[in-house]
């Protein structure tokens, strides 16, 4: 076993001495040591229960013969970091998490992991982690929590409550009606209700294979998903216990086929836009050659059958459960063609086609066949032109049809709370294209979320006529016509740092196309009179991040030579 780099051996005497001080006797040196890599948190919705399923991991891998050791990871709540400058962490917390996974598990020498995680940065971070290490690793997440309901019944969730500051800021929403959604929206625990970062992610490690059916659907805290906590301790420990285990290592796992089948389902189920930054990382991080324009390949051939909030706001993670779950979507896809690669193999055991040979769709109102599909192209595409060259990423599936293709006049902010002024006081009409540029991963720095911006537009009536470009990114919950992750960004010298007020852009998601509609000469006066706007920057791990982060069509990773 791996771990008996500390554990065997006269000469591990003292480290022996220091486990036995934490409760170890003599019988456990001989068992497999498990990490459970939790990432409880107090203030995370997703994540304050999540204590409680550690103690549930540690007594079943117990039970199964294992030595559990639990250790934590850091977690940054996207929603209450939106919109001020607690946001400019939340993107580099996932190096942290990564880092803080490779760090104790090959300090330590443990043999096998369980990842609990649950939301946004989380899941990639502890994912990225994973492949640095490399051993059998198993992922079960917290769980989504149920949609929320107004006192009419009307289905409710957070998208609902940051679309209803933007209509009481217009004067379309009472005092005692914003309370109401705020009360209601969240109703309790797990990651929010519907298809936004976390929840798409969640359903990703289901089609990558490394966690249970169900991951990404069955509602935290329920007798279901305690279960699937223990199935997934158990096997874990089944796993190290295995001779010849190589085959279950998490690259062995998380390969070129998973990836695939991360987009696959990804464009099937219209997941949220942060799904292509983390799958690039994490690509990177399994060593799979994968390029951002392979994605509008992958979209071109996929249709889109399942709609869920913020798309469709009726629509939630519960829903697509009942209906059959992601195994369900899987199984339709696979009607298509060769889509998916069935042969991937998965952490339980079996390959993706046994996995979901017996998936079949039960309400055909929530997951579509391929004939009745909201879209025959998925729901993400990659856009390409002057102002994105290589590449920029928007929601396909929250798009209105009249906004698929658009032309608009530029109307530009330089920072996220710039533009959440103007919007406010109605600097923005119908017609626009609002431009908040300097918010990439090195301008920003940190890559800040636009919920705030694009709430306000939806909730000042104006999703079906304005459009938003940036070099930034948006939550899961934004919808309408949202282009992020605009490469090259503005900081690095991108023509979205040269666009003015007044300018025509032109976007053509069926084309794949941002372009910017002003001459080459204009350009070039522009760009030799150009001087990059910088934002302050006072925090140390921001300003390191800062100097090795790449743009988001790269993953925004880190780089590890300079």
């Amino acid at each position: 076993m791996r771990s008996d780099t500390i554990k065997k051996g006269f000469d591990k005497a003292p480290h022996r001495s220091l486990l036995r001080a934490t409760g170890l006797k003599d019988e456990d040196f001989d068992k497999p040591f498990i990490g459970i890599a939790n990432s409880y948190i107090d203030i995370i919705p997703g994540h304050f229960f999540l204590h409680e399923y550690g103690e549930i991991v540690k007594e079943a891998i117990r039970e199964a013969g294992g030595v559990p050791f639990v250790f934590n990871t850091i977690g940054v709540d996207d929603g209450i970091a939106m919109g001020h400058d607690g946001m400019l962490y939340s993107l580099p917390s996932r190096e942290i998490i990564a880092d803080s996974i490779e760090t104790v598990m090959n300090a330590h020498k443990l043999d096998a992991m369980i990842c609990i995680p649950n939301c946004d940065k989380i899941v990639p971070g502890m994912i990225m982690g994973s492949l640095r290490v490399n051993v059998p690793t198993i992922f079960v997440s917290g769980g989504p929590m149920p949609a929320g309901h107004k006192k009419d019944g009307t289905p409710i969730d957070l998208a609902t409550a940051f679309e209803a500051v933007g209509q009481f800021n217009d004067g379309k929403m009472t005092k005692e009606e914003l309370y109401e959604i705020e009360c209601e929206a969240c109703p309790s625990g797990g990651s929010c209700s519907g298809m936004f970062t976390a929840n798409s992610m969640n359903t990703l490690c289901e089609a990558m294979g490394i966690a249970l059916p169900g991951n990404g659907t069955v509602l935290a805290m329920t007798p279901e998903r305690i279960a699937m906590v223990k199935v997934a301790a158990k096997r874990i420990v089944e796993l190290a216990k295995m001779e010849n285990n190589e085959k279950y290592n998490f690259k062995n796992i998380l390969n070129e086929k998973a990836v695939h089948n991360a987009f696959v389902v990804d464009m099937a189920m219209g997941g949220s836009s942060n799904t292509v930054l983390h799958m690039l990382a994490i690509a990177k991080e399994a060593d799979v050659d994968f390029k951002i324009e392979n994605i509008n390949k992958i979209a071109d051939k996929v249709a889109h059958i399942a709609k869920i909030s913020p798309s469709l706001t009726t629509v939630h993670m519960k829903d697509i459960d009942d209906a059959g779950g992601v195994n369900a979507v899987m199984k339709e896809v696979s009607r298509r063609g060769e889509l998916l690669q069935l042969d991937a193999l998965m952490i339980t055991g079996e390959t993706l086609e046994e996995r979901i040979q017996d998936a079949e769709i039960k309400n055909t109102e929530i997951i579509h066949t391929n004939e009745n599909a909201y879209s025959q192209v998925g729901g993400l595409s990659i856009l390409f032109g002057n102002l994105a060259e290589e590449g920029a990423v928007v929601k396909t599936a929250g798009i209105a049809p009249n906004m698929r293709q658009f032309k608009g006049t530029a109307i530009c902010f330089n920072s996220q709370p710039e533009a959440i002024t103007g919007i406010m006081s109605k600097k923005v009409k119908a017609g626009d294209v609002v431009v908040i540029r300097y918010e990439g991963p090195k301008g920003g720095p940190g890559m800040q979320e636009m919920l705030a911006p694009t709430a306000l537009i939806q909730g000042m009536g104006l999703g079906e006529s304005v459009a938003l470009i940036t070099d930034g990114r948006f939550s899961g919950a934004t919808k309408g016509a949202s282009i992020g992750h605009v490469s090259p960004e503005a900081a690095e010298g991108g023509l979205i740092a040269l666009i003015e007020d007044g300018d025509e852009i032109e976007l053509d998601t069926d084309a794949h196309l941002l372009q910017l509609n002003v001459s080459e000469e204009v350009l070039a006066e522009r760009r030799a009179q150009w001087k990059p706007y910088k934002n302050e920057v006072k925090s140390k791990w921001l300003k390191r991040y800062q100097l090795l982060v790449s743009n988001a069509s790269n993953g925004a990773v880190l780089k590890t030579e300079l």
